[in-house]
């Protein structure tokens, strides 16, 4: 028998869930590499080649993948640059010493398109750093932090909506929110715990404009559950009252076993969740 919808929209807020991934695809992936382990000080965690697939990842972060959220770079045979579009905004690297990171980063050739200081109308010291495929990086200030990775932020065309969405598909609380009518933005982080803790999605709103190009560079983040079959119930639901869609059913990946189902929110942001146990054992496979 099917549950009802009010029950089953309690699923997400039970089940045991974290950001585990950022997916996007680079044109070099030793360069990459590289710059991401030296001007940021992140770890290669693991590296694969699928020459029948023609791409090859890697996946780096600042801790082991059961417990941090990490990127994994996909560069695709003989693709040397991607359309980053304009709905993509950055990532975020917290560290206690802002001045310190982006002169390391300068120093090493890095380019910085904001030099450190206050945020406009704030006290959190920021600034902006470009890696070779023109993703941003925001680098921000905080004493210590157990997930030095710590945002992935998202344009969206309707800020209420998205909240909605996120709160009700993935069961997500608002742990920010902040307004800025002298600047023609709002933004609301949206995570599994306070931001200061773990990852969180940064969804900004600018005034007045309710679409954006997705490009061909930033694919997907991923988050994990007990139940990807009653996920995917959830998201079924929500999409009919706020839009979106399911673009794969729930099941295993042939080949890897991992169960996973994968959706688009409502201005077309990719989401894949992953089934807990499969994902830590994919993890043991690969030590």
């Amino acid at each position: 028998m099917a549950e009802a919808p009010n029950e089953l929209l309690e699923f997400p807020k039970r089940d045991k869930r974290r950001l585990l991934h950022a997916v996007y695809r680079v044109g070099d992936l030793d360069r990459t590499i590289k710059f991401y382990t030296e001007c940021f000080g992140m770890k290669l965690l693991r590296k694969r080649d699928i020459p029948e697939e023609k791409y090859a990842n890697a996946f780096l972060g600042f801790g082991p993948e059961e417990s941090h959220f990490v990127v994994e770079l996909t560069y695709n045979y003989g693709v040397t640059e991607y359309d980053i579009g304009t709905g993509f905004g950055h990532f975020a690297i917290a560290t206690p010493d802002v001045y310190k990171m982006v002169e390391d980063i300068r120093a090493k050739g890095g380019v910085i398109t904001r030099e450190p200081g206050p945020v406009k109308g704030g006290k959190t010291v920021i600034a902006f750093v470009k890696d070779p495929d023109g993703y941003l990086f925001e680098i921000l200030e905080r004493p210590t932090t157990p997930e030095p990775l710590c945002q992935v932020m998202l344009r969206v065309g309707d800020l209420e909506r998205s909240i909605k969405f996120y709160e009700k598909a993935l069961g997500m609380k608002v742990v920010k929110k902040v307004d800025r009518p002298e600047q023609k933005y709002s933004i609301a982080m949206m995570g599994y715990a306070p931001e200061e803790e773990t990852i969180v999605l940064e969804l900004t709103y600018n005034y007045g404009v309710s679409e954006y190009t997705k490009g061909n560079a930033y694919a997907q983040v991923a988050i994990s559950t007990d139940d990807v079959y009653k996920s995917a119930e959830v998201v079924n639901l929500v999409t009919q009252e706020l839009g979106g869609k399911i673009t794969r059913q729930p099941g295993p990946i042939p080949g890897i076993n991992t169960k996973i189902t994968s959706f688009l929110d409502p201005d077309g942001w990719k989401t894949v969740l992953v089934d807990n146990q499969d994902f830590l054992k994919e993890l043991e496979k690969n030590e």
